[in-house]
């Protein structure tokens, strides 16, 4: 009987084949033509989002690591070529895919900064066949984590307008839409501000703090709900939060301020997760006094912005669903296109004309000005044109050479508060937000009408 043998992979990991093989169909079919008619031409490509949700006063800019990832694992190894066979795509391209790897340039800018409406997220320069592989890829990582970072900077920044400071706790692992995704969404969720996680495997993964109390399931296995509460104070004693909602809240709160008086222990305070939770939490904190209160069910930017300013009380927010899946805006109008192409040997720039979808011509810079730590506008320019400003795209790849030093997590979240901090307020609000001022610069405007 022969064994079988099979590589350990880390919690997360997407195999080669899944990275190799995660491309639309049609990327495949054109760069098989491509390839047939000898039309493998430097070309330019932008990744941006058209337009940020009309509910985003701005996105922040997030799975850069990631797309980085992606390109060091693509290898079309023996059993994806198999399948391509299969499915009708030629020898020619077998081959070349066989001996893949990315020879382009990538400009990006940094995660955690904040991005505006087409302005280039990611800048790809290379052989028209490699640049277009990538295209689903890129749109999957960027436009998914973006989205879910820019949810809980929204979420964060309501807190630390309108709260007391209170921590915020990501546990949207169980409605997130795929186990990578969940993953992903918790390191997403961390840059724009969250503290910590229940998710174990992203806390294994990406070193966030990992976080959970109990479930109602706790309570309900016991007799009595004071023998529910003793029991996990045994267990983890001071570390304790108590879920106090499973049959009635302001009892479940006296009986825990009742065990802790007459126990003598301490404990770090209760949860509440159902019913109306402005009132709920004030009684109950006239009831526990010093205890911490953690607030759950369902919250977003918009019932935290209510509840704090209708006076609720809390120590620290879970936030689940609503922001796993960005849910008052699960999909980002977020496009990768071509720009630039090559004509007789030259690098020449192109657009899109088509109504509505008008894309900006030639390789991209993204100058900010700013004024006092504070942004004041961008200008999306030519690369190299001279205007005003502080240049936001930086190398990743230059000739397929990876050359930008990937920054820790931590540094990311940094740079995501800086970013925020620094726009202005009317672009921050989660109602009525103004639109941050892009202007198109001369350059663009001159080619555009050379073009047309």
């Amino acid at each position: 009987m022969s064994e079988m043998k099979s590589e350990k992979r880390k919690i997360g990991e997407i195999t080669k084949e899944e990275v190799s093989l995660f491309a639309d169909s049609y990327e495949l079919t054109m760069a098989q033509a491509h390839l047939e008619r000898d039309h493998n031409i430097i070309s330019s490509f932008d990744l941006s989002f058209r337009d940020i949700p009309s509910n985003r006063g701005y996105m922040l800019a997030a799975g850069l690591e990631d797309v980085v990832k992606c390109i060091e694992s693509i290898t079309f190894e023996e059993e994806a070529i198999s399948f391509l066979r299969e499915i009708g795509f030629k020898q020619d391209l077998c081959d070349y895919l066989s001996d893949f790897s990315f020879t382009g340039d990538l400009r990006a800018v940094p995660e955690g900064s904040v991005v505006f409406q087409s302005e280039p997220i990611i800048e790809i320069t290379a052989p028209i066949v490699e640049a277009q592989i990538l295209e689903t890829m890129l749109i999957n990582q960027i436009g998914f984590q973006s989205l879910v970072a820019t949810k809980a900077a929204r979420v964060y920044d309501v807190v630390q307008k309108y709260g007391q400071n209170q921590s915020l706790i990501e546990f949207g692992a169980r409605r997130a839409h795929g186990i990578e995704a969940g993953i992903k969404a918790s390191r997403a969720a961390y840059i724009g501000g969250f503290e910590g996680t229940s998710n174990l495997a992203a806390g294994a993964i990406y070193g966030i703090p990992v976080m959970g109390t109990m479930a109602h399931s706790w309570m309900q296995s016991y007799d009595t709900e004071e023998e529910a509460f003793e029991s996990f104070i045994e267990t983890y004693g001071e570390d304790s939060i108590l879920l106090i909602d499973t049959y009635d809240t302001i009892i479940g709160a006296k009986k825990v301020k009742s065990i802790v008086q007459t126990k003598g222990v301490k404990i770090k305070g209760v949860r509440l997760d159902s019913g109306d939770l402005v009132s709920l939490s004030k009684k109950v904190k006239g009831i526990i006094e010093d205890l911490g209160i953690y607030i759950t069910s369902g919250l977003d930017e918009y019932k935290i912005d209510l509840f704090l300013k209708e006076g609720g009380v809390a120590t620290g927010f879970g936030v689940g669903g609503n922001l796993v899946t960005s849910q008052d805006s699960p999909v980002a109008e977020i496009v990768y296109k071509l720009v630039q192409t090559e004509r007789d040997g030259e690098r020449t720039p192109c657009m899109k004309l088509s109504e509505g979808k008008q894309t900006y011509p030639g390789e991209k810079s993204i100058r900010r000005v700013i004024k006092n730590g504070k942004y004041q506008r961008d200008i999306l320019a030519l690369r190299g044109e001279s205007v005003d400003g502080e240049e936001q795209l930086v190398d990743v790849y230059i000739n397929g050479e990876l050359v930008y030093d990937l920054p820790e997590l931590e540094v990311i979240r940094r740079r995501a508060k800086d970013s925020i901090s620094a726009l202005p307020e009317s672009c921050k609000k989660i109602e009525g937000q103004e639109r941050y001022r892009v202007e198109i610069s001369k350059g663009i405007d001159a080619l555009i009408k050379t073009l047309l």
